[in-house]
């Protein structure tokens, strides 16, 4: 594949707080989804990256606006729901940089993103050489509003359009793991790529070991099935029938792994989606993964990775 066109990521950016509770805090803003679309955006100059979410009408939601343009982000499929807030979580961290996160997000503008009887994204959809979604994408949408966000994705596929699904699977989010199976299932079915974090896939389908998911998750339907493994080599299987895995990226130190499978995502996908072979692509967002997790915060400074892009 080789994109020159435009790229439609749809999900939730929300407010980021990190700090101790009751100690200094520190704000930035972030999201699975928002996290990849920056980082493809970065380090694929010239690829069209769209974003698809709601925001409010208050000041906050207008200087995340104005930040996701200085990004690169296309910012005409993001909607305005008046009265509405965004999303916020607040990422506590260990002295191993592993995080723990709390959310408050029930009423946050991008649940109400397809409210309208046509949104922007769906205006779009015909034009679009690729969407991307996760599986948190999904958890946030009621039931007739992941029906809308499916249909698109099943017009694409069916005219060949890429795909790409991030399972990214959080309980909390989900009536029971049921629910998300059956949600995760469609999903699968429907993309082109398939990005998998391992642990994720062995909590949702109930499987008893690291083993036995990877097996699952190198058997799903989609052409190419892209397996992280946190510290472990990154599986990738291809259509073409190549099978690798991809060392990472030894560092001296973890500051912060919140984003390092949004991370990967971004430079697997800038890669990919500019024609590059699949190992190179890995070996790539692997790279940045590698350097997003020495910095705090889902979206690190475009100059702490300057030299990558």
């Amino acid at each position: 594949m080789n994109l020159t066109g435009t790229v439609a990521v749809f999900g939730e950016c929300m407010l980021e707080l990190q700090g101790q509770p009751f100690g200094a805090m520190r704000q930035s803003m972030g999201g699975d989804t928002f996290n990849t679309a920056v980082y493809l955006a970065r380090c694929a100059p010239g690829l069209d990256v769209a974003y698809a979410t709601a925001l409010g009408d208050d000041p906050l939601s207008a200087e995340m606006l104005r930040r996701w343009g200085d990004e690169g982000l296309r910012l005409d499929l993001v909607r305005t729901v008046p009265g509405r807030l965004p999303g916020l979580y607040l990422i506590e961290l260990d002295a191993q940089g592993e995080r723990r996160f709390h959310f408050w997000r029930e009423r946050s503008a991008a649940r109400s993103y397809f409210d309208p009887e046509r949104t922007p994204l769906e205006a779009a959809g015909p034009q679009l050489d690729a969407l991307y979604f996760s599986g948190i994408s999904l958890s946030i949408l009621d039931e007739a509003a992941r029906e809308r966000l499916f249909a698109m994705a099943a017009g694409l596929h069916a005219r060949g359009a890429q795909v790409l699904f991030d399972n990214n699977y959080r309980p909390r989010l989900w009536p029971s793991a049921e629910a998300a199976r059956t949600c995760f299932e469609r999903a699968f079915a429907l993309a082109s790529t398939a990005l998998v974090t391992l642990d994720d896939h062995q909590a949702l389908f109930g499987l008893p070991d690291p083993a036995a998911a990877l097996a699952h998750a190198q058997a799903l339907p989609c052409a190419e099935r892209v397996v992280k493994r946190g510290a472990q080599p990154t599986w990738v299987g291809t259509a073409q029938g190549e099978v690798f895995e991809q060392p990472t990226e030894t560092v001296a130190r973890v500051v912060d792994s919140t984003a390092a499978g949004d991370a990967f995502a971004g430079g697997y996908l800038s890669r990919r989606l500019r024609g590059a072979d699949a190992r190179s692509a890995a070996a790539f967002g692997n790279r940045v993964a590698a350097r997003v997790i020495q910095h705090p915060g889902a979206v690190i400074p475009r100059e702490a990775m300057e030299d990558l892009l």
